[in-house]
């Protein structure tokens, strides 16, 4: 019998491949069972099997390390029975999509895992946030998977040319990325997304009222995610989704979609950061320091474009103000760069009272 005439593995469909077989063989012997996880829910989850949905207790796998819980899209090994039944260990994750906790506390938070696009869901009933955006798309990049735009309700924009605008100033705030106007009311766009997403496992992400539990039900060609209206007033939403859900989509792939988020703190996303703003990373390789931090430098290639107006303002002050921030969520767990972040703000503290002590000798 040909490989092609095979019957498919029951997992196929949510995403089972050659590759998770290979990495599960160890268990095997275990009689343990391989499983997608498509819910958490307080130290429980719902785990997909060739069996069926089987509701098992994460204990043996929630460690101290916030990072190593088990999310909504881990391969697991699961007992395949037992009162209760447990989940015994999880694959090692491909890609992980990750963000730092609103606590004090300088944690990460992992919303989804073993995921091959970022869906950035952006509503067009509200004005476009760029610099939410950009936000976003350096923790999809961080990940390791590929980022996609969708500028949701694109059927309240009537004229095709504001909508063109639109798209556009998206597009040059997302180097390398899709942008795709979506309208789940009137099905524009909704065929090239789901092709787009046929291929693999999808996180979508948005701030509330976005429209991710409309877009989602179209996609998934049911109702199955709650949906409430937004807000006149400010276009936003409430918290509809309340879990990460997993869900085979009927075209071929996985969707995960998520709940509002209100906050999206960087979590060690300085690579995302970067590809984020490639054009301004480019600049800095022709700069006279290999440290430059484009703010007053001789030499400095991204002040000189600047200057010329080839780099807009606000595309410069946001790749800023995300460096800035970056640099002290890894400071908090990085001994070593604290100390380098201190040691120059003592050298800029010196330069700057020396510049006050000349300035003060002319006077």
């Amino acid at each position: 019998m040909s490989s092609s005439s095979l019957p498919l593995h029951p997992l196929t469909s949510y995403g089972w491949d050659d590759a998770w077989a290979d990495e599960f063989t160890r268990f095997d012997s275990e009689g343990l069972l391989p499983g997608r996880v498509i819910r958490v829910d307080r130290g429980q989850c719902d785990v997909v099997t060739a069996d069926g949905v089987l509701r098992a207790d994460t204990a043996f796998v929630t460690p101290n390390d916030p990072l190593r819980v088990v999310c909504t899209g881990d391969w697991v090994a699961v007992e395949p029975a037992g009162n209760p039944r447990y989940v015994r260990a999880y694959l090692p994750r491909r890609t992980a999509f990750v963000r730092s906790t609103s606590s004090k506390r300088s944690e990460g938070q992992i919303l989804a895992a073993n995921i091959d696009y970022v869906v950035v869901a952006v509503s067009l009933a509200v004005e476009l946030d760029l610099g939410r955006v950009e936000r976003f798309l350096a923790l999809a990049w961080e990940s390791g998977a590929q980022p996609v735009v969708v500028l949701t309700k694109a059927d309240l924009v009537p004229e095709p040319a504001t909508l063109g605008h639109l798209t556009q100033d998206v597009e040059q705030t997302a180097p390398g990325v899709p942008v795709l106007p979506v309208s789940a009311a009137s099905g524009e766009g909704l065929d090239v997304l789901g092709a787009v997403l046929s291929g693999g496992t999808t996180v979508l992400l948005g701030q509330s009222g976005a429209g991710k539990s409309t877009l989602a039900n179209a996609l998934l060609g049911e109702d199955v995610m709650e949906v409430r209206a937004a807000r006149d007033v400010d276009g936003k939403g409430r918290h509809t989704t309340t879990t990460r859900n997993l869900l085979a989509l009927p075209g071929g792939g996985v969707l995960i979609d998520t709940p509002g988020l209100r906050g999206v703190g960087l979590w060690d996303a300085g690579t995302g950061v970067g590809q984020v703003f490639a054009e301004i990373e480019a600049l800095a390789a022709d700069c006279r320091f290999h440290d430059c931090a484009h703010v007053a430098e001789p030499g400095c290639a991204v002040l000189a474009a600047f200057e010329s107006g080839s780099l807009p303002e606000r595309r410069l002050e946001s790749y800023r103000k995300l460096i800035r921030e970056n640099q002290r969520i890894v400071a908090k767990t990085d001994a070593r760069l604290r100390a380098e972040i201190r040691k120059d703000w003592k050298r800029k503290g010196a330069e700057g009272r020396a510049a006050m002590e000349a300035k003060r000798g002319r006077w």
